[in-house]
């Protein structure tokens, strides 16, 4: 493997990089149709594409290449994509565990969906989720609403599955009134796969429905789950007394429900302090707006990417509006704890316009709250490096 020096744009133009994205394309596209272990001819273009690059790469490297798209299938199961053998892939572009498919479950890794493309661009998953997310936006801008979006953005981290019984009180909601056109298109029915015994099981945890393991066990889809060890059963949803399940389409659970739980939880903490805390203000220009008693506030968009590089490639400033003193992006503490470089990829990939963007964990954002409550104005009482933004100050 080359290094991985991170110099824009050079790795993400890698042409081993190019052609894990299009496996990973491939691996999502193949699983929103058929399950991975069982799919037949005829096998979808972007799939076969995916392998032929793959066979080349292979053919070209003097490596055994895949045998056909099953073989295929099975090393993004079973071989971790630094054992692939792809000469040109930087060195250290992906820790010892990342696989495209979850060796349990055999379900995509979130890994894989952000490493999902479409042509060059932003992979499909989060440009569906834009979609969404402009929609919603536009809508209660239209109703002169906040509250409606504040709701909707809520719905969206509480409520990933409905019963077929629950979905009048959603369909009724006044609050959710301006964007339930949208409601009616982000929520799906289950496919077949996620129950045992005639049930569905939701994580009590995340509360996505959780998917059964062979033989026993269940599997969460969250990585966060995962990393805290079994997902706790929750909610036990049998067909018989539930009628039709639906559920949130994936790009919605893997890029709004997961980080989500991650804002919420945050909100949580810095309110057991006794700041004021604002979730998705100005119609989600950022997600949490913190009042200090003094008056200074900070401006928090929280993500939850497994890759610390394509998330640092994403980076953008936070919005200036509503205004802020202070403004950071912020990762779940076991991202770090998971992968020691984390910040420091994520910084060595931010572009030029985001150089003065900063990434904590929550951990590290709750204690420079705790330590800015106690009278502390040092570097670790801030979450932004450079002068703060006074709230009155002039914008370009």
């Amino acid at each position: 493997m080359s290094g991985y020096a991170g110099t824009i744009p050079d790795w993400l133009e890698n042409p081993d990089v190019i052609l894990l994205r299009d496996v990973a394309t491939a691996v999502v596209r193949l699983d929103e149709v058929v399950q991975l272990d069982s799919f037949t001819f005829p096998y979808p273009a972007d799939a076969q594409r995916a392998l032929d690059g793959l066979v080349l790469a292979c053919l070209r490297g003097g490596a055994r290449p895949p045998a056909g798209i099953p073989e295929m299938i099975h090393w993004c199961r079973t071989r971790p994509l630094r054992r692939w053998p792809l000469d040109a892939l930087p060195l250290g572009l992906f820790n010892k565990n990342n696989r495209l498919i979850d060796p349990d479950s055999g379900k995509p890794t979130q890994l894989c969906g952000e490493l999902e493309v479409k042509g060059a661009g932003n992979s499909t998953g989060r440009q569906y989720v834009q979609l969404v997310i402009r929609e919603a936006m536009g809508a209660c801008r239209a109703a002169n609403s906040p509250q409606s979006y504040t709701a909707f953005r809520r719905l969206l981290v509480t409520r990933p599955v409905l019963t077929e019984a629950e979905w009048p009180d959603i369909s009724t909601d006044l609050y959710l009134d301006p964007v339930q056109f949208l409601i009616d298109e982000i929520y799906a029915p289950v496919q077949a796969g996620h129950g045992r015994d005639g049930a569905s099981v939701a994580c009590a945890r995340c509360l996505t429905l959780l998917t059964p393991l062979v033989g026993d066990g269940w599997w969460c889809e969250r990585d966060r789950c995962r990393h805290l060890g079994p997902p706790p059963l929750g909610r036990r949803l049998p067909a018989d007394e539930v009628g039709e399940l639906l559920q949130l389409r994936r790009p919605l659970r893997q890029f709004v429900t997961g980080p989500g739980h991650a804002e919420v939880e945050l909100e949580g903490k810095l309110r057991g302090l006794g700041l004021a805390v604002e979730m998705w203000p100005g119609f989600d220009a950022y997600d949490l707006r913190i009042t200090f008693p003094d008056g200074h506030i900070w401006a928090v968009d929280v993500k939850d990417w497994t890759h610390p590089g394509l998330l640092g490639r994403a980076a953008t400033v936070v919005r200036p509006e509503p205004p802020y003193d202070e403004a950071c992006w912020v990762v779940p503490h076991f991202r770090v704890r998971e992968r020691g470089d984390y910040l420091e990829t994520f910084a060595r990939e931010r572009p030029a316009h985001a150089a003065g963007l900063r990434l904590l964990s929550d951990k590290q954002v709750v204690e420079a709250a705790r330590k800015r409550l106690r009278g502390e104005h040092g570097p670790g009482a801030r979450i932004a490096p450079e002068t703060p933004m006074r709230k009155g100050a002039d914008r370009a």
